[in-house]
């Protein structure tokens, strides 16, 4: 399986994104993620994915896009990655379409590797909150923490929801996930040995 850093290469897209929203004027308007979605500009649902509101928002999703990516990615191998990342981050803008006037961000596909990496390594040590803890008992910080924020305790300028829609979606595939990995590691580990062989076996050394 050639790992193929996908999460690297999606971090380098998304750096020049932002230059282009920084040099290019209405450049983000057109890609952004609001109702024209619903209007026939589907590609929204996607682009706005790599789409930032600031250098500091850009710097917290790389952040969390490289630490958590390169786990998943190893984990799970770089195609089911790509899968997860997008898959999440669309099903997350599906979502928020219909809560947020306009959005953008990587954090509703950054929230689904976070919930796979839950599912499939729940006591894995990560860094979160300016602490190191196990991967289950930050993925409830999170969730508290976006939770409160939906129901109105310092909302701020976050896209609440579709961190826990993605993380939703994340927790499902690392679900359907860690039952294929279990069949896959099982067969691996059985050995079959034909009846010739055994035959042939016996005759050699029991006869």
């Amino acid at each position: 399986m050639k790992f193929k850093f996908y999460f690297l290469k999606l971090s380098v897209v998304m750096i020049v994104i932002f230059l282009l929203q920084v040099f290019i004027r209405g450049f983000t308007e057109m890609f952004v993620l609001n109702r024209k979605a619903y209007q026939g500009e589907v590609w929204r649902f996607v682009t706005s994915i790599f789409l930032h509101g600031s250098l500091t928002h850009l710097l917290f999703n790389l952040f969390a896009l490289v630490f958590f990516g390169i786990i998943l990615e190893k984990t799970i191998g770089s195609e089911r990655f790509l899968i997860v990342f997008f898959l999440s981050g669309i099903f997350a803008n599906l979502i928020a379409v219909n809560f947020y006037h306009s959005s953008l961000g990587a954090s509703g596909a950054i929230y689904g590797v976070l919930g796979v990496i839950t599912v499939l390594n729940p006591f894995i040590m990560v860094y979160a909150f300016g602490f190191i803890m196990p991967m289950f008992i930050a993925a409830i910080l999170w969730i508290a923490a976006d939770v409160l924020r939906v129901l109105g305790f310092n909302p701020g300028n976050v896209g609440a929801i579709a961190h826990l829609s993605g993380i939703f979606i994340g927790f499902l595939v690392g679900i359907l996930l860690k039952k294929r990995l279990k069949i896959r590691k099982n067969k691996k580990q059985k050995v079959n040995i034909s009846d010739s062989y055994v035959d042939s076996w016996e005759k050699k050394y029991l006869r």
